[in-house]
């Protein structure tokens, strides 16, 4: 594959500039596009990107071909608006990143040496530091990232620091004394504001702990727990399908009868492009 792409710059090359000739139509005589601003267009970029985010976990290229498509369109418009106000154009934006891309890989473009992708991280790391503007290592993590990303990107530029456990089993004994935190916590009598402050607090640690676990088992917790809600979604629905096959309202079966539809579900192979079936 690699020994074709140069053969297709030309049409790469060609194929971004029609977008950007079809963008600049549209933005000159299209009455919604024209409207366009780049906080109007942020909360559909942030849903292309979910949408980009499901068809990777179907393993779905067609999809994702598409998806992607959606998702360059928007980047380009960025750079469209703020092209019409004289504060940057496409070339710019590709041009900074890849001064970006160059300076921090000294390995590739310089004389730094490095053996392994911890040591790429961890350059990458103390790179940043020295980038204007950059004052902690963990600055560059996005406030409004989603909680468990989130911790997923703290720990990950922590690790990049050095600041990290040493073996898998120091983690797991956290996640056992979190565990045991959070539990004590919540078998409080009394449950005050206080105590359920407390109890939250501890459920955060229990969590946080978690997260860090599965990174060091090379899980991705974020896809682990997709993976579980598309398997109870799954599983749920084949309850509400069965029950009304059977002429049964869900609303009106008790629990007990309820698990025992849960329990023929669980007989039923998972449709789940990213894995074999599971029951």
């Amino acid at each position: 594959m690699e020994n074709t792409l140069p053969n297709r710059r030309a049409q790469q090359l060609a194929a971004f500039s029609r977008l950007l000739d079809v963008l600049d139509r549209l933005r000159a005589e299209c009455p919604w596009d024209q409207k366009q601003t780049m906080a109007s267009l942020r909360h559909l970029t942030i849903e292309e990107t979910y949408e980009l985010s499901d068809a990777i976990l179907r393993d779905d290229l067609t999809d994702v071909k598409k998806e992607l498509g959606d998702v360059m369109l928007h980047l380009t418009f960025y750079a469209k608006i703020a092209s019409e106000t004289g504060h940057f154009d496409i070339a710019d934006v590709l041009n900074a990143q890849s001064d970006k891309l160059i300076f921090r890989h000294p390995h590739i473009y310089g004389d730094t040496k490095v053996q392994t992708e911890e040591d790429v991280k961890r350059n990458w790391e103390q790179i940043k530091l020295k980038e204007k503007g950059n004052t902690s290592v963990l600055g560059g993590v996005p406030t409004s990232l989603p909680a468990l990303v989130k911790a997923m990107r703290i720990q990950e530029k922590a690790r990049g620091a050095g600041f990290d456990w040493e073996r898998p089993e120091q983690v797991w004994e956290k996640v056992q004394e979190e565990l045991q935190e959070f539990g004590e916590e919540f078998s409080q009598a009394s449950k005050t504001p206080e105590t359920k402050e407390r109890a939250t607090a501890e459920f955060g640690d229990l969590l946080f702990s978690l997260i860090n676990f599965a990174r060091f088992a090379d899980i991705n917790p974020e896809e682990a727990l997709e993976r579980t809600n598309r398997k109870f979604i799954q599983r749920f629905q084949y309850i509400e399908t069965a029950a009304a096959r059977d002429g049964h309202q869900l609303a009106d079966l008790t629990l007990s009868e309820m698990d025992k539809y849960w329990e023929q579900a669980k007989q039923v192979p998972l449709i789940d492009n990213n894995s074999s079936p599971e029951k």
